[in-house]
């Protein structure tokens, strides 16, 4: 009998308590439970981690190489597993060449439906060309009027100077008889003489017939064909007193003679030298110089250092006194005082003779004797230093820009002038997936200008891309343009992508592990995520998600609800089944909130803040309609709205990168707008995002928050340590004389196995613990130092609880919900959400001096019920503080316990971008037309 069940005994992986669980196959399976509780340790590092050793184990040797090693997990055995795919939020290229459409293969298909249906037009003049073999040009010659006098020319010279008598001599010895010179015709047999000094176009008359005469036929060809030949494969076919008509065989355009070449695949590809524009690479952008950055404070003069790379070089200034005493300005006057003329001297230099020289390079180069001026200069030492610190600080006054050449769309301009309906690939790479839908129905219409021929052969391409489109827009992502570059992708859209690309490939009987995929999904959004995963299960797959999202735990077949707490408090099966089930079990914290014995309550009022807002105005970068934002300080701010709305770029890209500019010097650019009002009223802006706190093992909670220095400070105040004359320095597994010399500090070393995937094992002298033997000898109350970041924060409370240095840093940690986790945890271990809340908790561990803003990203990714109310209390205790916080969320819990309240959209891309609703969160749910505000009724009493 087939296993219609996963069977899982004995896991022990991570903090899982020796458990022992049933997953039906083939239906949707929730995996929920408290941070840290054990969720993707069962999900990933046990079940998933099982399927894909076993996996590799089919394989040969020789194919083991190619692939990583992954350690079998602690379990005694699991029944009734398929291939298992991994669908994280760890898999956004950083490639900058990456984008939705190279992703999802979408470009892929673009790419071969411009080559084989597209019409090439002629770059410089915009005129339509086409390739046409001998026999084609002579059916459209034939198809003229019966009695059209016509004349068939060979183009020979085209706005050529000369007197060209070269070419008369040849064509007379070749037997021909006439030419047209300037559009008259003359005789060969009398000598012609032209203006070398004017320009000439020449062609020469190969034959002149009459349409619908019996020997038509076989001339035409011939005289077509040897026009050709003398042409360069370019023929004029002009009918007395008419119109001409100009064929090729090849795709050029005969006015400007610009030659396309054979168009193929690659010719629309920027990842090839075949496509790439040659200025750009490719890359759509170039870095060029920005005079805000050079100079950030134009109130500034020159001699009080506003040029910011040379604000402290005295040789320089020496420099600018010849120029501004020339020039007739002052030194000391602000720089917003100088006239355009006298500015663009100091940025750009004044002319002067041309001296050339050679780069580090060999490549010769030329620079003004005149006043070189501050960017040509930096230019100039970017180009040739050998110094790579140097180029890195010149970097910094630099920003992409698009590329002059291709205009930011990356392509040669031969495979930009390939157009379908008017648009090249580029046009339609910038559509968003619902416009490219609405386009691609358009060409797969029977009533499309398409020829019968051309329809024929886009049939199958425009299918698979109505399909992959199609992905797309199930899974919530029909707001993303196809050129939109995957690294400025979220973790959770770029797990939906890879949803969309597997729900293409059509496989049945997989299991699919999913971490979290509603992640930056607004309630409004997730139907559709849902129903795409009971697609796959439909299918016949297995399908199973790490998630907390009450409408994903509603929709789904079978819940698994892992507890009671975090860490080692957890690690147990609470419940598993179904959703009556999990309502019903008193100890699930999860049934609980499911069936409404407990909630996270409204706050008992709404703030008022403290009188004071800041006002964006003129808001219009992305998708965002030139709009005014007013957030008020002092509150609770929420920023809500679909997905792709605009929220982050409204935060992000222009309220933090402009402050941050402010208050710390930023040289980020922030996005489009008139002006920020109000920035007099906070004092600093901290920005906590899920980007992580570290990228090596030797960063973790512990390090990041500071409470290791007080920590390592005890230890050297121990009797035995000064003794031993060992100072903090010494309980660092950074610094050589603490660590562990063998790995370094590492805790494990790496094996190379040749023919096999190098192995990762524990270091035989430390047994893992990083540090030298000596120093592991020092205890304090019976534990070394090893052991101290080997307890969990909670356990550290309580271990440190007389000492108020390092207590006051881990009761931050414990309250934004983080007890579980260990001090000593690598940085890559933790999740996105936790790294997020460890820097919460970082800054509520310092002195609060009030006037802070503080902007926080979904800070509610990987959170349960209970921990959000955990994260709520945090957070209403910084505004309570006298600070502000702005969030940017989609849980409903946050949003009805704001104070403020605006609501963005009312849809995705370029339907997004306006501000449909703000007030208090009842104020929002009574405005008609917020979909935001038709789910805060579900939780409002309005």
């Amino acid at each position: 009998m087939p296993l219609d069940k996963i069977i899982v005994k004995g896991a022990r992986e991570h903090n899982l308590k020796n458990i022992d669980v049933t997953i039906p196959r083939d239906t949707l399976v929730v995996i929920t439970g408290a941070s840290g509780s054990g969720k993707s340790s069962l999900a990933f590092d046990t079940i998933y981690a099982e399927g894909q050793r076993r996996y590799m184990e089919s394989l040969s040797a020789y194919a083991r190489q190619f692939l990583g090693r992954m350690e079998k997990p602690d379990v005694d055995y699991i029944e009734g597993l398929s291939p298992a795919i991994s669908i994280d939020q760890k898999g956004a290229s950083r490639n900058p060449r990456s984008t939705v459409g190279t992703t999802t293969e979408i470009y892929d298909y673009l790419r071969l439906l411009f080559a084989r249906v597209g019409h090439p037009h002629c770059p410089n003049c915009g005129r339509e060309i086409s390739m046409q073999a001998v026999e084609q040009i002579v059916d459209t010659v034939k198809a003229l009027p019966e009695g059209s006098k016509i004349i068939v020319l060979a183009p020979l010279v085209k706005d050529r100077k000369g007197e060209h008598q070269a070419i008369f001599k040849e064509l007379r010895k070749s037997g021909y008889a006439r030419v047209r010179i300037g559009g008259t015709t003359r005789d060969l047999s009398e000598d012609i003489e032209l203006d070398k000094k004017k320009k000439h176009k020449i062609e020469v008359v190969i034959d002149r017939l009459v349409i619908g005469q019996s020997d038509t036929q076989a001339r035409l060809a011939d005289s077509v064909e040897t026009a050709l030949k003398l042409g360069e494969g370019i023929v004029v076919v002009s009918i007395v007193d008419g119109l001409e008509y100009l064929f090729s065989e090849k795709f050029a355009c005969a006015d400007c003679g610009i030659s396309l070449g054979e168009i193929e695949p690659r010719s629309f590809s920027f990842n090839s030298p075949h496509g790439a524009c040659p200025d750009c690479t490719g890359l759509g952008i170039k870095m060029e110089f920005d005079p805000d950055m050079v100079i950030p404070n134009k109130k500034l003069s020159l001699a009080e250092g506003a040029i910011h790379p040379y604000q402290w070089q005295t040789w320089y200034f020496s420099q600018l006194e010849d120029v501004a005493r020339k020039h007739g300005f002052s030194l000391n006057a602000p720089v917003e005082h100088l006239t355009p003329g006298q500015l663009d001297i100091v940025l750009f230099g004044e002319n002067g003779n041309k001296i050339k020289y050679k780069n580090r390079f060999g490549k010769t180069r030329e620079y003004s004797s005149g006043f070189e001026g501050v960017i040509p200069r930096l230019d100039r030492l970017y180009r040739d230093s050998e110094s790579e610190q140097v180029r890195a600080g010149i970097e910094r006054y630099m920003v992409a820009n698009p590329c002059p050449s291709c205009g930011g769309k990356r392509l040669k301009p031969e495979a930009l002038s390939v157009l379908i309906k008017g648009k090249n690939i580029a046009d339609i790479s910038a559509l968003s997936v619902v416009d490219s839908l609405d386009w691609v129905d358009a060409l797969a219409d029977p009533s499309t200008p398409l020829s019968e021929r051309e329809q024929i052969i886009a049939r199958q391409i425009l299918k698979e891309l109505k399909s992959r489109l199609g992905f797309l827009e199930d899974v919530g992502l029909d707001y993303l343009s196809i050129d939109r570059a995957s690294a400025t992708l979220s973790g959770g859209e770029a797990q939906r992508i890879r949803l969309a690309t597997q729900i293409g490939s059509g496989l049945m009987g997989v299991l699919y592990i999913c971490d979290e995929p509603t992640v930056g999904l607004h309630p409004a959004d997730d139907s559709r995520l849902i129903d795409t995963l009971k697609r796959l299960r439909d299918l016949g797959n297995s399908i199973l998600v790490v998630e907390h999202d009450e409408a994903m735990m509603r929709a789904a077949d079978w819940i698994i609800d892992l507890g009671p707490g975090a860490g080692e408090h957890g690690g147990h099966i609470i419940v598993s089944g179904p959703l009556q089930e999990v309502l019903a079990c008193r100890h699930s914290i999860t049934g609980a909130y499911l069936s409404g014995r407990k909630s996270i309550p409204l706050p008992d009022q709404r703030r008022r803040g403290n009188g004071h807002e800041i006002v964006i105005h003129g808001a219009r970068q992305n998708n965002l309609k030139n709009i005014d934002v007013r957030i008020p300080l002092g509150e609770l701010v929420c920023i809500a709205g679909v997905s792709g709305s605009g929220k982050s770029t409204l935060v992000n890209e222009i309220l933090f990168k402009k402050l941050a500019q402010v208050f710390s010097g930023s040289r980020e650019k922030p996005g489009d707008h008139d002006g920020i009002e109000g920035l007099e009223y906070i004092d600093k802006v901290i920005s906590i995002d899920q980007s992580p706190i570290g990228r090596t093992p030797r960063s973790n909670p512990a390090t990041y928050t500071g409470a290791f220095t007080p920590i390592r400070d005890l230890f050297s105040t121990v009797p035995e340590a000064r003794v031993r004359g060992y100072n903090p320095g010494r309980f660092s597994f950074n610094i050589k004389g603490g660590r562990c010399e063998i790995c370094r500090g590492e805790g494990y070393i790496e094996i190379e196995m040749q023919f096999l995937p190098d192995v990762t094992v524990p270091c035989e002298v430390c047994r893992g613990k990083r540090y030298s033997r000596e120093v592991l000898d020092i205890k304090f109350k019976d534990k070394n130092i090893a052991e101290v970041l080997d307890m969990t924060v909670d356990h550290a409370l309580d271990f440190f609880d007389h000492f108020p240095a390092i207590k006051s840093k881990l009761k931050s940690l414990h309250d934004v919900g983080l007890g579980y986790i260990r001090l000593g945890q690598p940085a890559p271990t933790l999740s996105g959400g936790e790294a997020q809340r460890i820097k919460l908790a970082s800054e509520l561990a310092r002195r609060a001096i009030g006037h802070t803003l503080y902007i926080l990203d979904e800070p509610t990714t990987g959170l349960s019920f209970d921990d959000v109310a955990a994260l709520l209390k945090v957070m209403q205790r910084l505004v309570t503080s006298g600070n502000s916080v702005v969030v940017i969320e989609h849980q409903l819990d946050i949003m009805k316990n704001a104070d403020w309240l605006i609501d963005l959209g009312p849809g995705a891309g370029h339907r997004g971008g306006q501000i449909v609703a703000e007030g208090t969160p009842e104020q929002v749910a009574r405005v008609p037309g917020s979909v935001t505000g038709e789910y805060l009724k579900k939780v409002l009493p309005v």
